[in-house]
């Protein structure tokens, strides 16, 4: 399990994404109360639950490396859920009057790059064992 490199990949998707949980997204001024807030994953509920299931959902998927195909539909559905994920945030910075992107928000970059080379693994493991079927 651990020697295959996805699997690598997919530890590092599912550690970043928790990570998401506690850094900051956006920094600034809060509309309702005009004061200085930070938006991270746990600032409302739907962040929540899609950073929370998004981790999870990386994670159980490194346990599955005996099936590769399931492996494979399950990342691209982690690719969708980051996606859905930044959506939600975007939307989320519309309720601050001013303020910046943080650093940490690059962290959500790096979930979906983990996520594109842990599919790339994948296929790549996925062709070896067909051409080594094939040459029996």
């Amino acid at each position: 399990m651990i020697q295959r490199i996805q699997s690598i990949w997919l530890l590092l998707a599912s550690i970043v994404t928790f990570l998401t949980l506690k850094v900051s997204f956006y920094s600034g001024t809060y509309l309702p109360d005009n004061l200085y807030h930070q938006l991270n994953g746990t600032q409302n509920l739907p962040l929540m639950i899609v950073t929370i299931g998004l981790g999870v959902l990386t994670f159980i998927t490194i346990f599955l490396f005996k099936n590769r195909i399931t492996q494979l539909w399950l990342c691209i559905v982690a690719i969708l859920l980051d996606l859905l994920l930044l959506f939600l945030y975007y939307k989320e910075t519309s309720n601050f009057t001013k303020g910046d992107y943080a650093f940490t928000a690059s962290l959500n970059i790096v979930i979906i790059v983990s996520l594109v080379l842990a599919v790339r693994g994948i296929n790549k493991d996925e062709k070896l064992i067909k051409d080594s079927n094939r040459l029996r």
